[in-house]
């Protein structure tokens, strides 16, 4: 069983996740009431960061009543470059 797992090869990491997810509308929260939502464009090793075209700020706020955070307002941005260590989560948005 060993020899089979060495044989899949190291685990896949973030930039990996990431690049598979280039074109694919996303959320990148960096604090728990802010973040940005966009379209995934690219993925840079370094500085360790990704690019959203058609970005927009999105503030983010929970309550006792709802504690999964809900966008309050949007404000458009074209395009934003967000460092990853800035980020807290990310969320891939499905299309529907």
């Amino acid at each position: 069983m060993w020899r089979n797992m060495s044989k899949a090869g190291p685990p896949p990491t973030v930039f990996h996740i990431l690049e598979r997810s280039i074109g694919r509308r996303m959320v990148a929260i960096l604090d728990p009431s802010y973040g940005f939502e966009g379209t995934l464009a690219a993925v840079t090793r370094e500085p360790p960061g990704i690019w959203l075209s058609d970005a927009e700020i999105v503030t983010l706020r929970s309550t006792i009543a709802q504690p999964v955070p809900q966008v309050v307002s949007r404000e458009h941005r074209s395009e934003v470059f967000i460092n990853l260590s800035s980020v807290q989560r990310i969320e891939v948005l499905h299309e529907s």
